[in-house]
């Protein structure tokens, strides 16, 4: 028989890191609409971050939920990031020249103390629709999924140390990949 072990309860709503944590990714969201990826990886994005977007395969109930624990689409650090949002900036990203307008929606915000009890940390799951529409499309681009986010408390404000997104499509037909989650 498989071991269950217990995942601590959400924070209420009215818990003031709960609020703190909705705020965080409303103000996140803005930033990354807004196209300012520079000012998320500086204020939001922890050193020693891990942003990962698994890879999704089509998979009996008995075999799992069918996310690659090895297969990315992606697999990022700190210093990764850091390369995509510098070559935004540069005149050499043609695929986002001119830029894709995107929108994320954020919902379904659970927040619960972490796993190991460290005060400094906090688990997030959220809801994510990605609303993206480039040049004269007339048909959007819609990517849907589950965030799982772990965030640090670092001098005094949260900053995003780990996140993986769980898409809901097995096949992504975007002509990049050059947003972020």
């Amino acid at each position: 028989m498989q071991q269950v072990t217990a995942t601590p309860r959400p924070l209420s709503t009215a818990d003031p890191r709960h609020v703190e944590v909705v705020d965080f990714m409303h103000y996140e969201t803005e930033l990354l609409d807004d196209l300012e990826e520079r000012l998320w990886l500086t204020q939001l994005v922890s050193a020693d971050i891990e942003y990962q977007v698994p890879v999704r395969e089509t998979v009996e109930r008995a075999r799992g939920k069918g996310f690659s624990t090895n297969t990315f689409h992606l697999n990022e650090t700190l210093g990764s990031l850091e390369s995509r949002v510098t070559r935004g900036e540069t005149k050499y990203a043609w695929a986002e020249d001119p830029p894709s307008r995107v929108r994320h929606f954020v919902t379904n915000i659970r927040v619960r103390p972490h796993e190991d009890g460290d005060e400094d940390l906090l688990r997030a799951k959220s809801n994510i629709l990605i609303y993206r529409t480039r040049q004269s499309q007339t048909t959007p681009q819609m990517l849907s999924g589950e965030r799982d986010d772990v965030l640090r408390r670092e001098n005094g404000a949260l900053k995003l140390l780990r996140r993986v997104v769980y898409l809901d499509l097995s096949v992504i037909g975007t002509h990049n990949l050059s947003l972020f989650f």
